[in-house]
């Protein structure tokens, strides 16, 4: 080879070389170790509080920390990769969160507790888009979305694991044990990805990069030879700003961004009211708190399934119609589930068809949006959608206690969820046409 190479086209015409395989992996356990950072404090709050002698309102303020920190560094931190690069700020997420975890288990009051896990969300929050757009400027095209939706289960397996981990350690070693695990991780993570992760050579030629120094790394991930290649291009839609979020907001972008808020939006919103209330809902109908934790369990188990097969049918049917046709499926079986009641014998049947929907559409979401967005703005669309979609999981986790407040049953407020499942699925085949009335393209070069 000699000359020119567009670096997009020559990722999406080869196979995956054992070092792409690798980066998945490694994007894999990153999201895993995430997933055990989000859910843990869930599994220790019951020994903290008994421990400290606080009331679970007092512990409220560390609950709630977290996904505070988590939002705000979805946007910001998340963001700041389309400036220095995807790996300094996934190396610099995973081991702040790895360390800011670990630190936690010292933590001497509530308040002290709190301000850590903020500390520890902001780190959280800048790993989810970045892992996303690294992986997805790293796959061929033909196989992203599968990848990136599998990657994804992760999550779901690592918000298991730690369940599992808490309910050995707890009894014999105390909550710091769980803690100290759920740190130590990341960190051991932090050193295989200081060794193995690359940078992402799309940024890198839309950042001017030296030739040389994107041939290097591109022939290392590829395992191909790239010794007559002295100019590395990339084509893709055209920009009109060069800041990464006035590109969001640009008249190419700005539909698709705010379609894209929706619709992740309205997924968490159906997705955390649903996993928030359920058990609570189930063990005020009489029944035993067991079957509250079943039921709730099929729906983590309904959407790790169905992230792999939305994101197969992504593949084959298209990613906006595939994940429009989870969320409409989703609205459906909400409202199935409302009708039915809790004393349905297909109660855990129907909450499974739920989250296989909702979750795998959720994920598929989280595939898709990477290739909304040019290389100069990529993480930035991904990180916004992440953050201020976040305010769907908060809304949702809180408006389900409103409205038992006022009085509504199980059947009326799942039949209505199914409202914010079907605007979700208006919002993301909206975005379809705003790329194809917006597919100019540009060359950027190095």
């Amino acid at each position: 080879m000699t000359g020119t190479l567009d670096v997009k086209s020559f990722i999406d015409d080869r196979g995956m070389s054992a070092r792409q395989w690798l980066l998945t992996v490694l994007c894999f356990l990153i999201v895993f170790c995430d997933g055990i950072d989000v859910a843990i404090m869930g599994f220790l709050a019951p020994a903290i509080t008994a421990e400290w002698g606080i009331s679970k309102s007092a512990f409220g303020l560390v609950m709630g920390a977290a996904p505070v920190g988590l939002a705000i560094g979805a946007i910001f931190a998340g963001s700041s990769s389309d400036l220095i690069g995807r790996r300094k700020v996934l190396l610099a997420s995973v081991f702040a969160f790895g360390v800011l975890t670990f630190l936690t288990a010292y933590a001497q009051s509530p308040m002290q507790m709190a301000v850590l896990r903020f500390l520890t969300g902001l780190g959280l929050g800048a790993a989810m888009p970045n892992t996303t757009t690294l992986l997805s400027e790293y796959v061929p095209e033909k196989r992203r979305s599968l990848l990136l939706a599998t990657m994804f289960t992760g999550f779901n397996l690592g918000s298991a694991i730690i369940g599992f981990v808490a309910a050995f350690l707890l009894p014999a070693h105390g909550w710091q044990s769980v803690l100290h695990f759920g740190g130590a991780l990341p960190l051991v993570l932090f050193v295989a990805l200081l060794v193995f992760l690359p940078e992402s050579v799309r940024y890198m030629v839309v950042r001017n990069h030296p030739a040389d120094r994107i041939r290097a790394v591109l022939a290392s991930v590829s395992g191909a030879r790239l010794d007559g290649i002295d100019r590395f291009t990339l084509t893709e839609e055209r920009v009109e700003s060069k800041q990464p979020v006035g590109v969001l907001f640009s008249k190419n972008f700005a539909l698709r961004t705010f379609m894209l808020w929706i619709c992740y939006f309205m997924g968490l919103l159906v997705i955390y009211l649903t996993t928030s209330w359920l058990p609570s809902m189930i063990r005020d109908a009489g029944m035993p708190m067991q079957t509250a934790a079943n039921v709730t369990a099929m729906f983590q188990l309904g959407g790790t399934i169905g992230a792999v097969v939305v994101g197969v049918f992504m593949h084959y049917f298209g990613a906006q119609r595939a994940i429009a046709a989870a969320y409409l499926l989703g609205a459906l079986a909400l409202v199935v589930l409302g009708l039915s009641g809790l004393e349905s014998a297909m109660l855990a049947m129907i909450v499974a068809v739920v989250g296989f929907c909702m979750s795998g559409g959720q994920t598929g979401l989280n595939a898709f949006a990477p290739g909304c967005y040019p290389t100069q703005a990529r993480a930035t669309g991904v990180s916004w959608m992440l953050g201020v979609g976040r305010l769907g999981s908060i809304f949702g986790s809180s408006i389900g206690g409103v409205l038992l407040s006022f009085g509504w049953d199980f059947k009326g407020i799942f039949t209505v969820l199914a409202i914010p499942a079907v605007l979700g699925a208006v919002a993301i085949s909206i975005t379809a046409l705003s790329a194809r009335r917006s597919g100019k393209v540009a060359q950027a070069k190095a």
